[in-house]
């Protein structure tokens, strides 16, 4: 109790914005103490484009905290108070993306926000000067004509793109993890099963893999059942570099046309409700009748033999984030469902990065129909192999860092 009030307290207090840095393409927040992360208002705006962050019940430290704050995937970085108990936070980027932010595992008094995965163009500030004219002579018998061709100059954006802002895959080997299979049918909605759904979607993640020349190895190709602890034991057998298991999620009748969104999941014992419901469904297959000793087994083996936690809370990061990027960019009112931890089963004992989508809601009729659409799962195959391919390209600057 003496715990709780004074973590209450803590939280409560107004934090100090004591430093603020640009590290693996992210803005990082350092606070004197902690806070509560569900306070902060994030939106967009347009014109230029703009991710912003009111941060209430904090102070800058001094104006020093804002300077220096430059990156080539932003236009601009802006820091101010921008009201007496409230820190604004500005990025003025080229065009809008993903962007998760997080606070990282033990880290309560860190905010971290991911900059775009692309590069800005540079404005071209000269003035515009005259349309110059080229000669063209052409030679005849009789006669010499010159024409003249206007060459004009643009005043608009230059975009920057480097051929190779990603590198491609050096064959390492991806286990990709269709849930669900054969009599267990996963969640099921409007009469689509959720089998179905993340089988098809699995195998256009791995076309999209392959293309990016990493190896990749599905768990099942075909409609049959797998014991959840025998998919991460294929991932280690194989010496797998990451595992990554597809699902849908679903809520009661009651709530369908409320629940939404996109959701990643990595391995970790939480308190919170709706993860711990989540968690609960897609674990009913394998903990069915086990009574709550199995059930308490899974969590201690969450905390003590479970993945590498931090790295697989950046995997998850950086696969959610390109995801909601590729679907905003094609599709309105996309739900952002955030980065969260829960004790899922087929997530214990990976010895590796390991990571479970929830790429929507079968149980609302409209993102059901959205999901069950090839181009919606297109983009969201496609975001998960772009995810996957930024979080080993930033594991690997880290090492030659």
């Amino acid at each position: 109790m003496l715990w709780l009030c004074s973590t209450t307290i803590l939280f409560a207090s107004v934090a100090i914005l004591q430093k603020a840095e640009i590290k693996n393409n992210e803005l990082r927040l350092k606070f004197d103490r902690g806070y509560n992360k569900g306070d902060i208002r994030h939106f967009t705006l347009n014109h230029p484009y703009r991710e912003i962050f009111d941060i209430p019940n904090a102070r800058l430290k001094s104006s020093r905290v804002s300077r220096g704050l430059k990156s080539s995937h932003c236009r601009s970085i802006r820091i101010s108070q921008y009201k007496s108990k409230t820190v604004r936070v500005v990025l003025e980027t080229e065009r809008g993306y993903g962007c998760t932010p997080y606070r990282p595992l033990f880290a309560y008094n860190s905010y971290h926000i991911p900059l775009p995965p692309f590069k800005v163009g540079k404005r071209v500030t000269h003035k515009p000067k005259r349309a110059k004219t080229k000669v063209v002579v052409t030679k005849s018998k009789h006669l010499q004509k010159t024409h003249k061709k206007p060459v004009a100059k643009s005043n608009a954006y230059v975009i920057d793109t480097p051929k190779n802002v990603y590198r491609h895959g050096k064959g390492e080997l991806i286990v990709i993890d269709a849930g669900h299979g054969g009599h267990d049918s996963g969640a099921i909605g409007g009469g689509k099963m959720e089998k179905t759904l993340v089988l098809q979607i699995a195998k256009r993640v791995e076309k999209h893999l392959k293309r990016k020349g990493y190896r990749v190895y599905m768990t099942r190709r075909t409609d049959k059942f797998l014991k959840l602890p025998q998919r991460t034991r294929i991932a280690d057998r194989k010496n797998a570099r990451i595992f990554v298991s597809i699902h849908a999620n679903s809520v009661p009748k009651r709530k369908r046309y409320k629940a939404q969104g996109v959701e990643t999941f990595y391995l970790q014992k939480t308190r919170d409700a709706k993860s711990q419901r989540i968690a609960a469904r897609e674990n009913r297959a394998v903990l069915k009748g086990a009574g709550t000793s199995l059930s308490k087994k899974v969590i201690i083996d969450s905390v003590l033999n479970g993945p590498k936690i931090i790295e697989s809370n950046k995997l998850a990061i950086d696969v959610q984030r390109h995801i909601l990027s590729n679907l905003r960019a094609h599709y309105r009112g996309v739900v952002d469902g955030g980065v969260r931890h829960a004790p899922f089963w087929v997530l214990v004992g990976a010895s590796r990065p390991s990571i479970l989508v929830e790429v929507g809601y079968i149980s609302n009729p409209t993102e059901r129909k959205r999901l069950f659409n090839p181009k919606y799962q297109d983009q969201i195959a496609k975001g998960i192999a772009d995810g996957i391919q930024s979080y080993l390209n930033n594991r690997e600057r880290e090492i030659e860092l």
